[in-house]
């Protein structure tokens, strides 16, 4: 073979082992990439950290190609966390690392909750001992409690403990299996633990009340935590909206009678204040 075929030859070969040693080099680069779950939780960090983020920065961050990123953002913004945007994504400020639902039922007739709240806050006094569902409306009225150390708050919400870091009152988790969608504590063990605390006042709301068929509520798992939270109650609130009356749910609560306290956000109709009167429910609107 002459020089020149040599040349060529020799040319070729270590184009091959550059392309080789290419391949290798991403192999070896998705090889030391971190685990998906890991890479989930570091990118909802940065996105939050620097509010707007590229799949080019994300991708170098995480050691994965930037289709990789471009999954696990597809995925983020469904859950809500993020929107995408060209080239990377933005936070979304209304959101959490857990429980996109809870927020975005949080918003949903937040002044009417509000509201609520507000005039929950004469039900405090000299009750000092409280177990409070996960509900967003029990939630609104948990944040108008006195800041004292001698109340304490038995509850299944995670969402407290974000909300309370810097309070003073005691609060006391019920442990369990974790819903994020719902940000709450649910299963056995949630219910023994609430079986141990004998309190003064039960806080709750519901997805429908009616006259016929009392409180009601669509997920079974929290319905069982809220019963066994009534059954340690000396007296029981219900803090429903105005578009939660005469309405149907799937799973059967608690009947009217074991309800002291309505409190909404407007008056409900004539027959709803009737009742009330009648069977010495305390109507607060």
């Amino acid at each position: 073979m002459d020089s020149k075929k040599k040349s060529i030859a020799k040319h070729m070969s270590n184009e091959v082992l550059l392309k080789k040693g290419s391949v290798n080099s991403e192999n070896e680069e998705r090889k030391v990439g971190m685990a998906a779950k890991d890479r989930i939780m570091v990118i909802r960090q940065k996105v939050q950290a620097e509010k707007k983020i590229s799949v080019v920065d994300l991708s170098r961050i995480c050691n994965v190609t930037e289709e990789t990123i471009r999954r696990d953002l597809d995925k983020l913004e469904t859950e809500g966390v993020v929107t995408r945007v060209h080239g990377g994504a933005i936070w979304n400020e209304g959101a959490q690392k857990e429980g996109v639902h809870f927020y975005r039922r949080m918003s949903k007739h937040l002044k009417e909750k509000q509201e609520i709240a507000r005039k929950a806050t004469g039900l405090f006094e000299g009750k000092n001992t409280i177990v409070a569902d996960s509900s967003t409306t029990v939630v609104e009225a948990l944040k108008l409690l006195p800041n004292s150390t001698d109340i304490t708050v038995v509850t299944n919400s995670t969402e407290i403990f974000r909300e309370f870091q810097q309070s003073a009152i005691n609060f006391i988790s019920t442990g369990g299996e974790y819903n994020k969608k719902s940000c709450s504590l649910q299963g056995q063990l949630a219910k023994t633990n609430i079986a141990k605390y004998n309190v003064s006042l039960a806080l709750i709301s519901c997805k429908g009340v009616s006259i016929e068929k009392g409180v009601q509520d669509t997920n079974e798992s929290e319905a069982e935590i809220k019963k066994a939270m009534l059954a340690q109650a000396d007296e029981v609130a219900l803090l429903v909206d105005s578009s939660k009356f005469d309405q149907s749910a799937f799973v059967s609560l608690i009947g009217l009678d074991k309800v002291n306290y309505i409190i909404t956000d407007s008056r409900p109709s004539d027959e709803w204040v009737a009742y009330c009167e009648s069977h010495e429910i305390q109507l607060i609107y």
